[in-house]
């Protein structure tokens, strides 16, 4: 009775706002477009919010799937009287990212991608309006991010109690599902937006490779498999193989995701690259950063022709004869040679 009295009450509601609001495939395909610059995200980071944790939904099985007006979005009901929008496996398969390096036999499916390969900054959305996000399992820090004893530590540790429960951070599909030496007791799930999660140390595993998970669901319990000298969690989070601090995203105290919107740059994948070193100064790199961008594109050269002179470089670029030497480290009486580069600007 419940679960008839919850699909009426939802083929309801969603009756009701199919004509307040008309939900299109270019809706849920938005974030697709997104494009964040650095200077955009300079100006923002003083006006992010934190996001608040899904609700828990535990060891939970979809009993059911509800249409919208959209294809690309479905309303999936679940054992525990709970439902959410999701957006549709179909979509999801359709995405390269669950096609590009997908190895569910390897616990790192990207060994080949090199790190100079990747962009200098990466715009990731992390949640929106379909995608949900919560906590993998709030407790103590016990290890963070960085160098750890000559070695590289890729993630950071949480402690807990064998047993415990231990959630899905967001959406996705489970890539990787076993033991897998001194992680002991693995689950790496890849998400929409292109970052994988590991969960490590566990003792018990409740789901698969090719599983398809969504935020706040248990995926397995807490314990002390593998390398480990107790119980605790060891959380990673990497995108095309690199590793970067978990705290860049989460806000372990409190268990909320510090913004929607990161952007993730080429040198955080640096083992040193820790979150609160540059936690207050973010906003003030950023602006360093697009500066440094945009001297670098400013940068010109001149090749050296015959009849060409410092005074009528100077002229025809608009600059002096002495700024000319300062940005060659040349005289003014220096010869100048058919072929040699000048920087004029």
């Amino acid at each position: 009775m419940r679960y008839l009295f919850l699909c009426l009450a939802l083929c309801f509601a969603l009756s009701a706002s199919a004509q307040e609001t008309e939900i299109t495939a270019a809706d849920s395909l938005m974030r697709d477009s997104i494009k964040v610059e650095a200077t955009d995200t300079a100006k923002r980071d003083d006006m992010v919010a934190p996001v608040r944790p899904v609700r828990t939904l535990g060891k939970v099985a979809v009993i059911d799937t509800l249409a919208t007006e959209s294809k690309h979005i479905s309303i999936v009901l679940f054992n525990d009287n709970t439902w959410r929008y999701v957006l549709s496996e179909e979509y999801k398969r359709d995405s390269e990212v669950f096609s590009d390096h997908w190895d569910t036999s390897a616990t790192h499916a990207y060994k080949d991608v090199e790190l100079n390969s990747l962009p200098e900054a990466i715009p990731i959305a992390l949640v929106d309006s379909l995608e949900g996000y919560h906590y993998p399992y709030i407790g103590r820090i016990t290890s963070r991010y960085g160098p750890r004893r000559g070695r590289a530590h890729q993630g950071l540790d949480i402690a807990l109690k064998t047993g415990d429960p231990v959630y899905a951070t967001f959406d996705g599909k489970v890539r990787f599902s076993k033991a897998a030496g001194n992680y002991g007791n693995l689950i790496v799930i890849r998400h929409n937006n292109g970052l994988e999660t590991y969960y490590a140390h566990l003792s018990q595993r409740d789901v698969e490779a090719g599983d398809w998970v969504v935020a706040g669901q248990q995926i397995g319990l807490g314990g002390s498999t593998g390398r480990s000298t107790g119980p605790h969690l060891h959380f990673e989070v990497r995108y095309r193989g690199q590793s970067f601090d978990p705290e860049r995203i989460i806000d372990f105290k409190t268990g909320d995701l510090r913004r929607d919107e990161l952007l993730l740059k080429r040198r955080h994948f640096s083992i040193y690259a820790k979150y609160e070193q540059d936690f207050d100064e973010e906003v003030e790199i950023a602006k360093q950063d697009e500066a440094e961008r945009k001297a670098a594109a400013a940068v010109q050269y001149h090749t050296i022709r015959s009849g060409d002179t410092l005074g009528a470089l100077a002229r025809k670029y608009g600059t002096t004869v002495t700024r000319l030497c300062q940005l060659n480290g040349i005289k003014s009486t220096t010869i100048l040679r058919i072929g040699q580069r000048l920087r004029v600007r």
